[in-house]
């Protein structure tokens, strides 16, 4: 196949008396297999297109079922039976360290077979010449101990902006996003932690700078990740959303500088060497269209040539180190998603309710309580596996009754004069007016009502304890029954100033009352109707407005 990729295909012209030589009936079989591997690449693609799973069999051997693939040059790969095989044993698996993650890939081999001996051979050479009969289009099974850059595939390139953050023999950290976003666009980034079952726990945050992006959420442009303690994972993913700027035609970037990141792996820090970055260029027209146009683009060479050296990994194989030796503890099927489905499949999906689901959006919303006085929040996060909005609102709690409400008591010494025993505010005044008082229920109107307080003691000591009564409006309607208090009869009246938050309480004596008290507490309560307050406004407005137009009215008259 190697020369039909650069030039056309040739075929055997047959004709009576022609010379049939080996070189024409290899030309026969490489005509076909040439043209059918090229459309087997440029129409399928590569991958797995059925079977082949990779189970462990014990802790030192795997299993490889039966199954069918193509490669990235169109060859067919065929596993016609299971084959079980000790790690140990496959080529490529080193004794070196244990505590890794290995991958178990497949590649197209050929292999002679049946051998016969050749006559044709024999009569120009003395010793006896055998020759294979049969070619075994054949596959072999090989380990590769570092994982391939997610760049090296070829969705990847098309699909993805992929930057390396920080990768050594245990741990790759890299993050991924979309290679296009049209204007306005919520666009997911993905970081990938990918690391050996015995690699400490890692912990790792930093702050990206965005030019052009807006970050979305309460973390802004913070991203953290800490893996559990208790965790038996490989492969960790961390997702947060930005948003693509309002104008097409520009390039987004965004960027994980070193400084501004702190990683760390057990108990050391690690000192981060590069910056990662990635340029995303911002689309008017739709982001599929444009990987169509880059896919419609590309070279034969490239269609072609690019992967032809690259192998299909089947598994990633997670050892533990176990004294001298090593144990296989976890097995993932095809890690980097190198399948072939089928077109039929592809169409079916494409007419159903799911997949026709792709294309709409839908919303999921929930709600919480913030303090009375905070400003309402709202967070939208954005799932592209389900297509699906997700809002959180925050809402400030109604203001509860006793926010509204304050109280609070003043005292007023009486003085005596005179002989008939009658008590004044002050000598020779019967009005009394109090200094501002702070309501602490903030500006606005309120309502105060007052009262006057007392304090009734007990007789004996087997009588119940002190009682307190508070006396509202003209406490002589009770004279001459068992509830005449002990008190002046007095008026009471307040003043309110709505912008300063406070208010000023007024006591008028009425006559001359008799009574042992000293001091006059006055027991005062403010309301503030948040309600209330707004229908003043309301009627203000009215009310100007009314004015307003009357005046408008005469001038015309």
């Amino acid at each position: 196949m190697k020369k039909s990729r650069l030039y056309p295909f040739e075929r055997n012209r047959y004709f009576y008396g022609k010379l049939l030589t080996v070189r024409d009936f290899e030309s026969e079989q490489k005509y076909f297999n040439d043209k059918r591997r090229l459309l087997n690449r440029l129409l399928y693609g590569s991958g797995v297109l059925s079977g082949m799973q990779v189970v462990a069999v014990d802790d030192k051997t795997i299993s490889v079922e039966m199954g069918v693939a193509i490669d990235y040059i169109g060859r067919e790969l065929v596993i016609p039976s299971p084959v079980t095989l000790k790690l140990s044993m496959i080529e490529g698996f080193t004794n070196n360290e244990y505590k890794k993650n290995v991958y178990l890939c497949i590649a197209y081999d050929e292999k002679g077979k049946e051998p016969v001996h050749s006559v044709g051979n024999s009569s120009v050479r003395n010793d006896e010449v055998s020759e294979y009969n049969r070619v075994l289009e054949s596959y072999r099974l090989f380990i590769v101990e570092e994982a391939p850059a997610p760049s090296s595939f070829e969705f990847v390139q098309l699909l993805e902006n992929v930057a390396t953050v920080y990768e050594d023999a245990n741990v790759r950290i890299t993050q991924r996003m979309p290679k296009y976003a049209n204007a306005g666009e919520v666009v997911e980034v993905k970081l990938v932690i990918e690391k050996t079952l015995q690699t400490p726990r890692i912990a790792f945050e930093y702050e990206y700078e965005a030019a052009g992006f807006t970050p979305l959420g309460n973390d802004k442009n913070k991203v953290s990740f800490t893996e559990p303690g208790d965790a038996q994972e490989t492969e960790y993913t961390v997702s947060f959303h930005v948003k693509a700027p309002q104008t097409a035609g520009g390039v987004a970037e965004l960027l994980v500088p070193n400084r501004a990141a702190k990683l760390t792996i057990g108990d050391a820090a690690i000192p981060l060497d590069t910056n990662a970055k990635h340029a995303i260029e911002v689309l008017a027209e739709p982001v599929a269209n444009r990987i169509l146009k880059d896919w419609h683009e590309r070279s034969l060479e490239q269609a072609v040539e690019g992967a032809s050296d690259q192998s299909i990994c089947l598994a990633k194989i997670s050892l533990l180190q176990m004294g001298p030796t090593y144990m296989i503890e976890k097995v993932d099927r095809v890690p980097f998603g190198e399948f072939i489905e089928s077109t039929a499949l592809l169409q079916r999906l494409t007419h159903t309710g799911r997949a026709s689901a792709l294309h709409r959006f839908y919303a999921s919303a929930q709600t919480h309580d913030l303090e009375f006085d905070a400003k309402p929040t709202l967070d939208v996060q954005y799932h592209p596996d389900r297509n699906e909005f997700d809002f959180n609102l925050g809402i400030p709690r109604p203001q509860h009754l006793y926010d509204e409400i304050s109280t609070g008591t003043m005292e007023v010494a009486l003085e005596s004069i005179g002989k008939t025993g009658g008590f004044f505010f002050s000598r020779g005044k019967k009005n009394y007016v109090s200094e501002e008082i702070g309501h602490g229920l903030g500006e606005g109107q309120v309502s105060v009502v007052v009262g006057l307080e007392e304090l009734d003691k007990p007789l004996t000591p087997e009588k119940d304890a002190a009682t307190k009564k508070v006396y509202y409006g003209q406490s002589d309607v009770f004279k001459g029954t068992e509830f005449e208090p002990d008190i002046p009869n007095v008026s009471l009246g307040t003043i309110v100033y709505p912008e300063k938050g406070t208010f000023r309480i007024g006591m008028k004596l009425q006559g001359e009352t008799e009574t042992s008290a000293s001091v006059i507490v006055v027991r005062w309560w403010a309301f503030k109707s948040l309600g209330a307050a707004q229908a003043a406004l309301q009627e203000d407005d009215q009310l100007e407005s009314g004015l307003a137009e009357a005046a408008a009215s005469q001038q015309e008259s």
